[in-house]
């Protein structure tokens, strides 16, 4: 089931990004507008986009958001393989997109701290941030 639903929200997703797709919305909301006197812009006329727009919304929110999870999820070991790969990066990092904002705030601030305007680290500041990584 979740093979065919990462597949069938890759596709949507990636199609819904066109030009293409982009060109067909507009055309139909040319055309439901351009029906409107011969409906006389009745409550009818208007439910019917209200509701299939609304419909399509709720619909592309949980793809969209499908994929931005699987996107942020694929950068995230991405990068955690890059700090394991290079000999001065910091392993504490690995696995920090679990904080909570107020902690990640801590860790932004100490790390703005750490590499000053100069942008030179001092040993301080270095101890000071994985002392607050290893608390969390």
């Amino acid at each position: 089931m979740d093979r065919i639903f990462t597949a069938l929200a890759q596709r949507i997703a990636f199609w819904a990004g066109q030009p293409f797709a982009f060109a067909i919305a507009l055309l139909a909301i040319l055309a439901w507008a351009a029906t409107g006197p011969l409906f006389g812009y009745s409550d009818t006329w208007q439910l019917i986009v209200n509701t299939t727009t609304t419909i399509i919304t709720f619909l592309m929110v949980f793809l969209i958001q499908n994929s931005q999870n699987r996107d942020g999820a694929a950068i995230q070991a991405k990068l955690d393989e890059l700090i394991r790969a290079t000999n001065t990066a910091r392993n504490q990092f690995i696995g920090i997109e679990h904080f909570t904002e107020s902690e990640l705030e801590q860790v932004r601030a100490v790390l703005e701290r750490e590499y000053g305007e100069d942008g030179a680290e001092t040993a301080a500041s270095h101890e000071a941030l994985a002392r607050l990584i290893r608390r969390m």
